[in-house]
């Protein structure tokens, strides 16, 4: 009776346990089920909440052409040009920490904006556009095609057309990949020998005169194919990152025929940032042999930050505050057609 009574007792011991391992495992699916929900709803969240930040502002009047009434011979590093940063990422992968705009590059040229950010990569024998290491898209979705230099010189050269009195600033940066400046030189030469009557090359600081209905060619990259003036208007300046000193302030560059300000402290939260700012506008110089670029844009001091927050707060001071004449380029996330204006009509303050 003894040796019966004792199997019992194991085969219920041996039952309990069976009956903790499968509540173990109950509740540890149950955790993995949570986690796997929350990854899925996180994901989710940033793929969609990019889509919820449009602008609703609306389109301003004369907007479209508001250099026509500036005069010829005034040189463009004297102008206040209003621009866009990351100007193709209105679709992009990843766009929660990628998105810098609300429109495409046709809308932004219709709402005033002349100075365009475009980041380049090699894709077989085309030009994408890229932010990083993630593409642009001509939509929201993924089954969205990858927008392409030939996309974006089409709604260039489309606007140009129709408004001749303008001009566009291109400024171009070669993004991402291992190929040479010389082979992306070489590629991007193609692309514009395609449409070289739309282009002004040219290695120094042109009157607006000189390039109304033309596009002007700003290289972020060295000359290593040798083109001289045909490489375009040199743009290089030294690195701004580093959010640990917020008193880091505008630095100039020698490029050849003229000297470059830049101000792109792209890793200030907001206040800094907009301290940055402005200390940029009264510390850089424009005309005579100086040019000067003011980045309002930032991604916060954050590893990856969201564009959108910081450029929401950024943007609504820069409207509540004058801008001098000839402070130079001042380029923006998220751009609205009333921002723009409230830019380039410092123009007509003089």
């Amino acid at each position: 009776m003894a040796k019966a009574s004792s199997g019992k007792t194991k085969a219920a011991s041996g039952g309990r346990g069976k009956k903790a391992d499968k509540k173990r495992r109950s509740v540890f699916g149950r955790i993995l089920l949570c986690l796997g929900c929350l990854l899925l709803a996180a994901i989710v969240f940033l793929f969609t909440a990019p889509l919820t930040e449009t602008d609703r502002s609306g389109t301003v009047a004369g907007s479209a052409s508001w250099m026509a009434s500036l005069p010829d011979n005034i040189p463009l590093n004297e102008l206040t040009i209003p621009g866009t940063h990351d100007s193709a990422t209105a679709f992009c992968q990843l766009a929660y920490i990628t998105k810098c705009q609300y429109h495409g590059i046709g809308a932004q040229l219709q709402a005033g904006y002349r100075f365009l950010d475009i980041r380049l990569g090699i894709q077989g024998e085309d030009l994408i556009l890229m932010h990083g290491f993630t593409k642009c898209r001509t939509g929201a979705f993924f089954w969205d095609e990858t927008l392409t230099l030939e996309n974006v010189l089409s709604d260039c050269y489309d606007f140009l057309k129709a408004n001749p009195t303008e001009t566009i600033l291109f400024s171009v940066k070669q993004e991402h990949g291992d190929e040479s400046v010389k082979e992306f030189q070489a590629l991007l030469r193609q692309h514009l020998a395609k449409a070289s009557g739309s282009w002004l090359l040219t290695d120094t600081l042109p009157t607006l005169g000189e390039a109304r209905g033309k596009i002007v060619l700003l290289r972020r990259y060295a000359d290593e194919a040798g083109l001289g003036r045909e490489a375009g208007i040199p743009f290089l300046w030294d690195h701004q990152g580093g959010h640990g000193d917020i008193t880091l302030d505008t630095v100039s560059k020698d490029n050849g025929t003229y000297t470059l300000w830049v101000q792109d402290r792209y890793e200030f939260d907001t206040d800094d940032k907009w301290n940055a700012f402005v200390r940029g506008i009264l510390n850089s110089r424009t005309g005579d042999g100086h040019a000067a670029v003011q980045f309002l844009s930032t991604k916060g001091s954050f590893v990856q930050g969201h564009p959108y927050a910081f450029a929401r707060k950024l943007n609504q001071t820069l409207t509540l505050n004058n801008i001098p004449a000839g402070c130079g380029w001042i380029v923006v996330d998220f751009g609205t057609a009333a921002l723009a204006q409230h830019i380039y009509l410092s123009n007509f303050s003089r």
